[in-house]
């Protein structure tokens, strides 16, 4: 099982999370970066629907996968 890290940095004059090198919006304080990413760590783990998806390999290959909804990754919070 993956392990999606989110991390509080200064941003735009604030401070954000930070996920894979994606930033959330700023938010005036680091409390309230904090309190955002614990909420969107929480979100990731909950379990949804088994689905189908699609997608585009670099090599430009299509690829069809069944996602299961309980496939969730591990969350944590630094910062």
């Amino acid at each position: 099982m993956s392990t999606a890290h989110y991390k509080i940095v200064p941003h735009d004059g604030g401070f954000a999370y930070t996920l894979d090198g994606s930033f959330s919006e700023s938010f005036k304080t680091h409390e309230a970066a904090l309190k955002a990413a614990r909420r969107a760590a929480q979100e990731q783990r909950v379990p949804g629907e088994t689905r189908l998806i699609q997608y585009q390999s670099e090599d430009g290959a299509w690829h069809t996968e069944e996602a299961l909804g309980i496939d969730r990754p591990q969350t944590d919070v630094k910062g």
